[in-house]
């Protein structure tokens, strides 16, 4: 058993109750209630569930064309207001292929069209509505620099065609928040009526740090960007993508900036991931930059995300670092740590069941628990998977 937050158990075994982790340990220390339901898991790997922590499942729906799409609203370049939440479809195949390949919970957010995208949600991979799915609602905003924002507002011969337009946009947005911020206190202050501004007051959110800014960038010289403008209004960065961030590793280091990087094996699409490789996460890794390793779903199948890491790991990536880069790291950078992450007295019951070691591309996840429940079943001898009805419950 591998609970990411601690050493190895050889043997160890994980109690669940109502939903939640209460015991890890060897057999002989924990104590197992009357009518708890055991699995045998001897011979198999038993991990935390996954964590995604940048991709559009559910908002960018596989094979519906336009009428799944709903990544970006690129009518606005200032979207703070907007929320993946409001067009995640339960229903989006996409999920059944996260718990196939180990991921139990996702941090879906809107795509890189505009400057400033709008908030990012936290669910688990299996339910019936989003609604029963949610883990936390906000965990961050989606902003993006370079290409994508410039390219989409460029063709509609509208400010922001230059990266020093996408640049102007965010900075006006905060400062206006800064502004709204001020004048709500005042009013408030004095005992006045004071009209909100959706889109103003996650701004001021993410100005009083409560909600991380979760930074589309590629190029090095965007992440420098990204950092000047993080400094400037003094909120808390999160990299998203950086695809050039081994080459400023050690200033991400030293500014404690975490990065959320991939996907890893696409093509080199764009003049901004004219750098991308396998080898860059461990780059950064031994730089002492925390990671977590993206698909950036549909990009790459979510199913893939540990063959990312498998990968990494031959071009140098410490295969301990490369399993925290996809549990306790994702969750530690987005907040969602006292829920997810590690097999930790206090989380949820997500567990995976794996064949043999994750990083190995011949194992797999043989059965997945999500709160506990058993939501998918692979039969090694048949080779039949089965995944658990959201729709039907018991009683």
């Amino acid at each position: 058993m591998v609970p990411v937050d601690r050493e190895p158990i050889s043997g160890g075994a994980v109690l669940i109750q109502a939903g939640k982790i209460v015991a890890v340990g060897s057999p002989d220390e924990i104590t197992v209630p009357d009518g708890i339901r055991t699995v045998d898991a001897s011979g198999q790997w038993v991990l935390p569930g996954f964590v995604e922590s940048h991709g559009h499942i559910g908002v960018h729906e596989e094979g519906e064309g336009w009428a799944g799409q709903d990544t970006n609203e690129m009518t606005d370049p200032n979207g703070a207001r907007f929320r993946a939440l409001d067009a995640i479809n339960a229903a989006d195949i996409g999920f059944h292929d996260a718990l196939e390949g180990g991921v139990t919970s996702s941090v879906i957010k809107p795509g890189s069209g505009n400057p400033i995208g709008g908030q990012t949600v936290a669910v688990k991979n299996w339910g019936r509505t989003v609604d029963e799915m949610l883990v936390r609602q906000p965990v961050s905003v989606k902003s993006a620099l370079g290409e994508n924002p410039k390219r989409v507002y460029g063709e509609q011969k509208k400010t922001p065609s230059t990266r020093l337009g996408v640049a102007a946009i965010i900075r006006d947005a905060f400062l206006k928040a800064q502004d709204y911020r001020e004048r709500r206190e005042h009013t408030r202050q004095e005992g006045k009526p004071f009209e909100r501004d959706a889109t103003m007051e996650v701004l001021v959110k993410v100005l009083d740090r409560e909600l991380p800014w979760c930074q589309h960038t590629h190029r090095a010289d965007d992440i420098a960007t990204a950092i000047r403008l993080a400094e400037e209004f003094g909120y808390r960065l999160v990299i998203n993508h950086g695809t050039e961030g081994h080459l400023v590793a050690d200033l991400l280091a030293e500014k404690q900036i975490p990065v959320i990087i991939g996907p890893l094996f696409t093509t080199r699409s764009k003049v901004e991931v004219r750098q991308r490789h396998l080898r860059n996460p461990g780059i950064l890794d031994r730089a002492g930059v925390e990671i977590a390793i993206t698909t950036d779903h549909p990009v790459i199948p979510i199913n893939f995300l540990v063959h990312q890491a498998t990968l990494a790991v031959k071009e140098g990536l410490d295969p301990a670092a490369a399993l925290r880069s996809l549990t306790i790291n994702p969750a530690r950078i987005l907040g969602l740590d006292d829920r997810v992450g590690s097999l930790t007295p206090g989380l949820d019951g997500d567990v995976v069941l794996w064949s043999g070691d994750p990083l190995d591309v011949m194992s797999r996840a043989l059965r997945v628990f999500v709160d506990g429940r058993e939501v998918l079943t692979y039969d090694e001898d048949t080779r039949e998977q089965t995944i658990a009805d959201p729709f039907y419950r018991e009683g």
